[in-house]
């Protein structure tokens, strides 16, 4: 059996590589970092956007290409290869994957292809302030369709046009609204965040008007909460790979320099303790890929054993980016430390991506809920 993706799947995630390669590469991450003004990379976007990667995922009756979820997963590690300042992971995994789950029939007619040509940024506010969400802890409430509270930090809050809100209704149930932010009664401000090139802000509704999405599964009452749930688990697979190929970038990168440093007359990588580093750095990456691969054959079947797929995934993906970057440091030894150097764009991204969907230590309770779920 191969468990590998196919000769189609990995063309799309050479071109990929390519674009990324030659109009995408680490200055541009810098640029956005070092401008508090640019939120994102507009020229970039907008060539992804005309290539039509907007829609790569979106179904071909709503404007998309109609591609699966595993040509998401590939073209992901790319963007976590190359540390890409778009607002792809905000619009796809998360925007798009609520509406796709969630949204009425006239709701995804009207929006997805709005996503798909690039005339919509998307984004999810679920987090409000420290700590996450919990069914019975949700401040935002949705009443007579409008929306009263306050989100942060949001991904993309500055410079996305729509936004999935995660909310409490009349009766006290958790629902997901869909709102346009370009209204009055929503006021953004922007937050510092540890990874600038992939903004954070925080969103204030003051009677913002929304729409409730459809709720899925029959119209349980905990449909809001399920509906959250599934697109959760659906980004934890796609950031994994995110992860994953920033993890490896990072020891391309220690690689490379301990190749090329030399040291007492010798490479410093033939020297044990680096040999070490890089390969316990290996060992974690790989071990991420096999349990990311898990998670994406779990998302692209529509198998049950996706909320544990996911969050095995996630969890190691965490584990190894956070290494993969810290040791990609001390190989550089003291000009790792310097903002000069490469090292600390793709630290940043690992601690940022480590909390966006929910620490190491939420995943790593649903690991065991569904394990005692599956097996006690």
């Amino acid at each position: 059996m191969n468990f590998d993706f196919s000769d189609d799947q990995k063309s799309l995630q050479d071109e990929t590589h390519r674009f990324l390669r030659d109009r995408c590469d680490l200055s541009v991450a810098r640029i956005v970092l070092d401008d508090q003004q640019q939120a994102y990379s507009e020229s970039v976007w907008q060539e992804m956007v005309e290539l039509g990667w907007a829609g790569i995922a979106i179904p071909e009756q709503y404007g998309g290409i109609g591609l699966g979820y595993l040509e998401l997963c590939v073209m992901a590690e790319e963007m976590g290869r190359f540390l890409a300042p778009v607002p792809f992971s905000s619009t796809l995994y998360l925007f798009c994957e609520a509406l796709l789950n969630g949204a009425s029939e006239t709701l995804k007619q009207e929006i997805l292809p709005q996503v798909a040509t690039g005339k919509l940024v998307g984004t999810m506010a679920f987090a409000e302030g420290f700590g996450f969400p919990g069914r019975d802890r949700i401040g935002v409430r949705f009443e007579g369709g409008k929306l009263y509270g306050d989100k942060w930090p949001v991904a993309d809050a500055m410079i996305a046009d729509a936004a999935v809100v995660l909310a409490v209704n009349e009766d006290n149930e958790p629902c997901l609204c869909l709102l346009d932010l370009d209204q009055e009664a929503v006021h953004r401000r922007q937050l510092e965040s540890v990874d600038p090139s992939r903004g954070q802000g925080g969103l204030e509704f003051f009677g913002a008007e929304a729409e409730s999405l459809t709720a899925f599964e029959g119209g349980s009452d905990n449909s809001g909460w399920q509906l959250f749930q599934r697109v959760l688990n659906s980004a934890a697979v796609l950031f994994a790979f995110e992860q994953i190929g920033g993890a490896d970038a990072c020891l391309a990168a220690a690689t490379e320099f301990a190749r090329e440093r030399y040291a007492f007359g010798r490479p410093v990588g033939s020297f044990q303790a680096i040999k070490h580093k890089l390969a316990d750095v290996y060992v974690g990456n790989q071990l991420a890929r096999s349990n990311a691969y898990y998670g994406a054959w779990a998302l692209a079947t529509g198998a049950e054993e996706l909320p544990l797929a996911a969050s095995v995934a996630r969890v190691s993906a965490i584990q190894a980016y956070e290494y993969a970057a810290s040791e990609n440091i001390q190989v550089h030894g003291g000009m790792g430390f310097t903002w000069e150097a490469d090292c600390h764009l793709y630290l940043r991204r690992s601690r940022s991506l480590a909390l966006l969907i929910g620490s190491s230590g939420l995943w790593k309770k649903q690991v065991t809920r569904e394990l005692e779920r599956k097996f006690v």
